[in-house]
C-alpha cells in the first residue's frame, strides 16, 4: 500500500455547486407555484362569470314576458321584477370584476345571449388582458309550438 490517503470529505467547491443546483431548483418550483396561483385565480373569475350568467338566464326564464334587453336601472326596485333582476345583474358583475367589468344581454330570434367581460390582467401576459364569458339559450317556445 502506498502512502496516499483517500479523500475524507467534500470540498468547498462541491458544496457551493450543490447549493447552486438546489437554489435553481427552488426558484423553478416557486415560479411554477406562482403560475398555478395566477391560473387558479383566472379560473375562479371564469366560474363566477358563469354563475352570474346562469343566474340571469334563470331570472329571464322565470319572468319570460319582460324585456331584459334594456339598460340596468341605477337602483333596485322590488316592485318591478325585471328592474330588480337587471340591477342585481349589474351589481353582481361589478362586485366580481370591478368597475371595468361589463355585462350585456341581447335577444335575437328568441335566443338570449348574455356576455360578461372583465379585466384578467393578473393571468394574461399578452396585450389583450380582457376575458369574456358568453352564454346563449332559447328561453321560450315559439307560438307555433316548435321548440
Amino acid at each position: 500500500m502506498t502512502g496516499t490517503r483517500g479523500q475524507a470529505g467534500m470540498t468547498l467547491i462541491e458544496v457551493l455547486v450543490a447549493v447552486l443546483i438546489l437554489g435553481v431548483g427552488l426558484l423553478g418550483a416557486a415560479a411554477v407555484q406562482l403560475n398555478a396561483l395566477r391560473y387558479t385565480d383566472s379560473a375562479l373569475m371564469t366560474s363566477q362569470a358563469s354563475f352570474i350568467a346562469y343566474d340571469m338566464l334563470d331570472r329571464i326564464r322565470a319572468n319570460s314576458g319582460a324585456d331584459y334587453t334594456v339598460a340596468a336601472p341605477a337602483a333596485g326596485n322590488f316592485a318591478v321584477v325585471r328592474d330588480q333582476d337587471l340591477y342585481d345583474f349589474a351589481h353582481n358583475i361589478e362586485s366580481f370584476g370591478g368597475p371595468t367589468a361589463e355585462g350585456h344581454i341581447g335577444l335575437k330570434q328568441g335566443v338570449f345571449t348574455i356576455s360578461i367581460t372583465w379585466d384578467d390582467s393578473r393571468a394574461e401576459r399578452s396585450a389583450q388582458k380582457s376575458r369574456s364569458f358568453v352564454l346563449s339559450s332559447r328561453v321560450a317556445v315559439d307560438p307555433g309550438g316548435r321548440p
